[in-house]
């Protein structure tokens, strides 16, 4: 399964429906308390038949607090302290973060990626347990990447990725000039891959094209081409690769989703409406034929698309996702009815809800997650900021 970022988080389509695949997604009306629970009751009971000693005791702790990192990453990491089986210090949590034993990649790219003195100082502990001495700038990011899983939100991504680029460039100072070239060049590698082999983009980048793209990004001059060639081969015959989850992380897929429910949608051939159940989490509305379904029928990033409220002669309470950004498109997938993952062909999706709360509820929740594609925003800003150095 290759590493696609704009399908990782903020447009999780191809490589999540495969994920998918073997998941079973859970009983969908329990609340956030009552998994909560249920998550610390397994964990309690997957210990009862150890013998009660001091270090079966632990282990027992350890596991419980594993389990809440994965559905809560700070409460998990409290958890532990407060246990005594990790030291409230940023490498002690670093440590126990890049040994990764039974975590979940997408809970621990979350922990790394907050906001605040304590998450900044793991971070960057975190990133200095990654030897990138003498490795080429595409082999770095394959070793760093594979460490967790890259969060959706922007600023998250800018923080990790300006550690990322001033570790790379302390360990090989003469490669780059500054961090915002190693910055800006990381970015474009990971827009590279996508582009090279996301099924859904039609024009494939020449190596010349990407050239073009790195122009004036070394303190207004070029990079080498000679590098630039290489990291590109190396992308077209490696695509990067998604980190697995480990398997004891107890219902993380579409924990605490930001909305789900039941919505009749309209097919885009056929004008036929059809009840799904439509789950919104990490940038992505997903939608199933039933909610014990192990794999989704289709799924939606909500990456470059816009919602509004219609109306609709045939059903009440409509909304409808359309393109925005001049494509005519949306880019979706489904499965057909092969089962084959098929590339959507609608111009909007609409939906209706059985009531008008539900319907301006989803509208609200969808706005808030739509995102325009962070990566390249952050590359355009830190672009910016380089050549304005020159």
């Amino acid at each position: 399964m290759f590493f696609c970022f704009c399908c990782y988080r903020c447009c999780n389509c191809y490589c999540a429906m495969y994920k998918f695949l073997y998941r079973k997604i859970v009983n969908k009306s329990k609340t956030k308390q009552i998994k909560d629970e249920l998550c610390e009751v397994v964990s309690e009971m997957e210990a009862l038949d150890v013998p009660e000693d001091k270090h079966s005791n632990k282990d027992k702790q350890m596991s419980i607090g594993r389990k809440k990192f994965n559905m809560d990453p700070k409460k998990g990491i409290e958890y532990l302290v407060e246990n005594r089986l990790l030291r409230h210090d940023p490498q002690d949590v670093a440590h126990f973060l890049y040994k990764g034993e039974g975590l979940n990649k997408t809970a621990i790219g979350d922990y790394l990626g907050e906001k605040n003195d304590f998450n900044e100082d793991v971070l960057k502990a975190f990133v200095a347990l990654h030897d990138f001495t003498n490795l080429i700038l595409v082999q770095a990011l394959r070793q760093f990447l594979w460490s967790f899983r890259l969060p959706g939100e922007a600023q998250k991504i800018d923080r990790m990725m300006e550690t990322f680029a001033q570790r790379y460039c302390q360990l090989n100072p003469d490669i780059f000039t500054n961090t915002d070239t190693c910055y800006v060049l990381s970015f474009a590698i990971i827009m590279l891959n996508t582009s090279l082999h996301n099924p859904s983009v039609k024009d494939k980048p020449t190596v010349e094209q990407f050239i073009s793209m790195n122009r004036g990004i070394n303190n207004g001059g070029d990079l080498p081409r000679g590098l630039l060639e290489s990291l590109y081969e190396s992308i077209r015959t490696e695509p990067f690769k998604i980190p697995q989850d480990d398997g004891n992380d107890l219902m993380h897929t579409f924990f605490n989703p930001d909305k789900e429910g039941w919505l009749w949608k309209q097919g885009g051939r056929y004008k036929s409406w059809k009840r799904r159940w439509f789950i919104l989490n990490d940038n992505c509305l997903y939608y199933f034929e039933y909610t014990t379904d192990k794999e989704p029928r289709g799924i939606i990033p909500l990456e470059n698309i816009s919602v509004r409220e219609i109306q609709d002669r045939s059903k009440p309470h409509c909304f409808e996702l359309f393109a925005t950004g001049g494509a005519d498109i949306i880019k979706a997938c489904k499965t057909d009815s092969e089962g084959k993952v098929v590339e959507g062909k609608h111009t909007v999706y609409r939906m209706s809800a059985a009531t008008e709360e539900d319907q301006q509820e989803w509208i609200k929740r969808l706005t808030q997650s739509i995102s325009h594609n962070p990566f390249y925003d952050i590359l355009v800003q830190r672009k910016k900021k380089a050549l304005s150095k020159s």
